[in-house]
């Protein structure tokens, strides 16, 4: 009750500005007016400074999270059922508009009874038992002298209490309905909030794609040289020379990754995004880790569009990088060729230790496949991933120019090079 009884008292402040306004232009209008001394002009001045107020509301977007703020800290409403932010549409201006009149209406009329009924009850509650005031008071009439003053200088407190209790509930009602998110408001939350959850999955996917390709790599050459520690030192110390470069370009891929981070700050990137003119380079650490690679370019890959370069790269550094988490140093086979205005990828590894047509899930597994899978769609391209005949196969198309809504299939997450059997929905 205290709270939006201040609420409303709030409502009167904001209602001054527009009603002195209006007492100053009132006589300018009309003979012999005074809204500083007339009841009635007053009530005129009371009436003319609300479609002021309005206006100030239509024109002033910042106006409708002033009011939010002051409806959650005291009209108890809870922020979820609020907009947050200015009312940029006109359909939420008018909504505000509304709320706002409405908001110095009632805290015009609590105000006012707030500064004058007080004061009046106090004179009728001690009339009977003061008798100076019957002579200082003569505009009150004899028959509240007696009992009847003490009485209406309660009703006349009650009156007061009610109407500010009522208008305060009737104002907490209102507010979700005209300080509540419109649909628009709602669809700019949506979409906010979609964009969001691509930045996320974009960040996401460049960082299991740059990091846990050098982490397989490293693993691999560390248990190599692990195992012929003792017996072919020279080679261990190849094996830790590979590490060595391998951590450099991972840490260097995670301060691109970091970048993207800064571009969502708005400032510029530590380093640009790999592309297919790293393949070598990428192809060499693979080399390094014990996996023979046998790639094949055809077509002119150098000068393809940066976005699908880049797009090109991840997925073959992602192909890659489940041949060493899956299939272990085994030969690997990269096809990249451009035709009929799309480009291929195609990785191809033998599944180590499988049987023809066996699925072994990996648990937990599959990130990476569904990283490939958004790539894909995002450039409306298509990406297929499955074993077949002891053969583990990953194709990716992309369109060299455009892009829309691809088809994704492939292999359910869960599953990597070495593992699944058919071709699935991805």
């Amino acid at each position: 009750m205290g709270r939006r009884w201040v609420h409303l008292v709030l409502g009167g402040a904001l209602l001054m500005p527009f009603f002195l306004l209006t007492s100053v232009v009132v006589p300018l209008l009309a003979d012999g007016a005074n809204p500083f001394l007339d009841v009635g002009w007053q009530f005129v001045a009371f009436g003319g400074a609300l479609p002021l107020a309005a206006l100030a509301a239509l024109l002033f977007p910042l106006l409708r999270p002033l009011e939010v703020a002051a409806v959650r800290s005291l009209c108890g409403v809870p922020a979820e059922r609020l907009a947050e932010g200015p009312a940029v549409s006109w359909a939420a201006r008018r909504r505000t508009a509304l709320w706002f009149v409405a908001h110095l209406l009632a805290g015009g009329i609590v105000s006012g009874m707030t500064l004058s009924a007080p004061p009046a009850a106090v004179v009728l509650l001690l009339l009977p038992f003061a008798d100076p005031l019957r002579h200082t008071a003569p505009g009150v009439p004899d028959v509240f002298h007696g009992v009847l003053g003490p009485l209406a200088g309660l009703a006349l407190l009650a009156l007061v209490v009610g109407t500010a209790w009522g208008a305060g509930v009737l104002l907490g009602r209102a507010a979700p309905v005209l300080l509540g998110p419109t649909p628009a408001d709602r669809l700019a939350a949506a979409e906010l909030r979609a964009a969001e959850l691509a930045s996320r999955n974009r960040l996401a996917r460049e960082l299991h794609d740059a990091v846990g390709h050098a982490l397989s790599a490293v693993t691999l050459q560390a248990g190599a040289a692990r195992r012929v520690l003792d017996t072919d030192p020279e080679f261990a110390r190849r094996a830790l020379a590979a590490i060595e470069e391998t951590t450099r370009d991972a840490v260097a891929e995670l301060d691109t990754v970091l970048g993207l981070l800064r571009e969502e700050d708005g400032s510029d990137p530590a380093a640009p995004a790999p592309t297919l003119d790293g393949l070598e380079a990428l192809l060499g650490r693979t080399r390094a880790a014990g996996v023979p690679v046998e790639a094949t370019v055809e077509g002119p890959c150098a000068g393809l569009a940066p976005v699908v370069s880049r797009e090109a790269y991840r997925i073959v550094q992602e192909g890659l990088s489940n041949a060493l988490r899956h299939a272990g140093p085994v030969p690997v086979r990269l096809h990249l060729g451009v035709r009929e205005g799309e480009l291929l990828i195609r990785v191809e590894n033998p599944v180590a230790g499988a049987v023809a047509g066996a699925a072994a899930a990996r648990p937990g597994g599959g990130r990476g496949l569904r990283g490939i899978a958004e790539r894909a769609r995002l450039l409306g391209g298509a990406a297929t991933a499955a074993e077949r005949d002891g053969v583990w196969r990953l194709t990716a198309r992309l369109p060299l120019t455009g892009a829309g809504t691809g088809t994704v299939t492939g292999a359910e997450a869960g599953t990597g090079a070495g593992t699944g059997t058919g071709t699935e929905e991805w």
